[in-house]
């Protein structure tokens, strides 16, 4: 096979390429054998008729086709192995410029992978924010902990209270009428939480254990089941259980409940702690993100559309991805909203763009700065993951999935990346 190339401007290069005869008379033969038991040729079973006769039934060019799926890929991709720098982002607009019994020659021309210009990327100054942990911030941590740790308790001896939770029996009407979904049985409701229509839950708060009464309400005018919007109603209601939240105490017994610690001081401490090391965490995102939307805001290219379209298709198919784990469908997404695959592609296309450029830019980075991943920067992302799941580092190994290496590889770079540019940058 002989090619020549061409570069074009935006980033584009044409191939002008010539199949080896040879290549090409075996890739017809391979053709004519994939493809001859559709043919049914007098004298001769179905799938048994010479390829002579086929082609002088059916024309010389019968097997063209064929034979150009298979030497067009492979001689093409040939090529992408000869001509390593070069990174196709499309597929080729391949044309043929001769065919015949013992001549293919075409041309593919394709869209490269942009050249990114990188602008200021060092000697800049960022401020990461600094951490302060109040003392309100850790009693207000360890007070929804208390609160995570409480139980429930009936009580008899009073009436209902905002934050009880009640079982209740209620059947309601409208007009005398009863309505579907209007009745239930051994219902639990937290007054004051909302949750149910305005007006009922503050009409059975001051009901006791084994009282019954109606109350009134009058359904929002935005209600979803259209037959009750606006409308009044009354609810039959009986309270068959009232409880309690009860919160234990902030002492030595709840710090050994919720805790390794033996004592409320200890586990104080280490709650705050905690939170600290949460905000540093956050800060330090927060600095990167600032730091690699900087470095991308400098830098100039121009963006292909087949890549924003690529990116903005994987965006579609990502959020479709995480609506079948909430077990829906994208299609009835699309119903239930009224969008289309076709508007969600194009809501996508801002943040596709910013994406691909983000990625292109610290691609370009990377290389510019001559960052590699060792070894040792592999195995400190596979120990914190073995951390996770209380293994060392070789019993991890073991049964590490090598599936997800490429993973653990882009986090090693991207942390390598981090520290080159706080290094290469000044921040307060």
């Amino acid at each position: 096979m002989n090619y020549t190339k061409e570069l074009l401007e935006n980033d584009r290069v044409k191939f002008t390429v010539e199949v080896d005869e040879e290549q090409w008379k075996q890739a017809l033969q391979e053709a004519y054998i994939k493809t001859k038991g559709k043919f049914n040729i007098p004298g001769f079973r179905k799938g048994h008729a010479p390829r002579a006769f086929i082609e002088r039934m059916y024309g010389t060019a019968i097997f063209y086709d064929d034979a150009m799926d298979i030497v067009l890929p492979k001689s093409y991709n040939e090529i992408l192995d000869k001509e390593p720098d070069l990174f196709p982002v499309d597929r080729p607009d391949v044309k043929i410029s001769a065919i015949s019994d013992s001549t293919f020659k075409y041309t593919a021309e394709v869209q490269l992978k942009p050249t990114v210009k990188l602008g200021q990327y060092s000697g800049l100054e960022f401020t990461v924010d600094k951490v302060k942990v109040s003392k309100e911030d850790v009693e207000s941590e360890i007070k929804s902990a208390r609160d995570n740790a409480g139980w429930w308790e009936e009580v008899s001896d009073r009436p209902a209270q905002n934050g009880d939770k009640v079982k209740i029996d209620y059947s309601g009407s409208v007009d005398g009428i009863k309505f579907d979904g209007g009745t239930a049985e051994d219902y639990e409701l937290t007054l004051g939480s909302g949750t149910f229509i305005p007006g009922f839950e503050d009409g059975v708060v001051g009901m006791n254990v084994g009282e019954s009464k109606d109350v009134e309400v009058t359904f929002p005018a935005e209600y979803h089941a259209d037959n009750l919007a606006g409308k009044a109603a009354v609810f039959a209601v009986k309270v068959k259980a009232i409880t309690v939240k009860k919160i234990p105490e902030a002492d030595d017994e709840f710090a050994k409940d919720v805790s390794e610690f033996d004592t409320f001081k200890e586990y104080e401490a280490d709650v705050k702690e905690k939170i600290k090391q949460r905000r540093e965490d956050q800060a330090k995102a927060k600095l990167e993100q600032e730091m690699v939307k900087k470095v991308v805001e400098n830098s100039e290219v121009k963006i292909p559309q087949c890549m924003i379209d690529e990116e903005a298709e994987e965006m579609v198919n990502e959020f479709g991805y995480r609506l079948s784990y909430q077990g829906l469908n994208i299609e009835d997404y699309y119903k239930y909203t009224g969008t289309t695959k076709e508007k969600m592609l194009g809501d996508y296309a801002e943040r596709a763009t910013e994406s691909v450029k983000t990625r292109l830019v610290l691609e370009a980075l990377i290389k510019e700065a001559k960052l590699e991943v060792t070894d040792k920067d592999t195995d400190a992302v596979l120990k914190e993951m073995a951390e996770k799941e209380n293994k060392t580092l070789e019993e991890y190994k073991k049964d590490f999935n090598e599936h997800y290496m490429a993973y653990v590889r882009n986090e090693a770079m991207t942390r390598n990346l981090m520290k080159y540019l706080k290094s290469s940058n000044t921040v307060k």
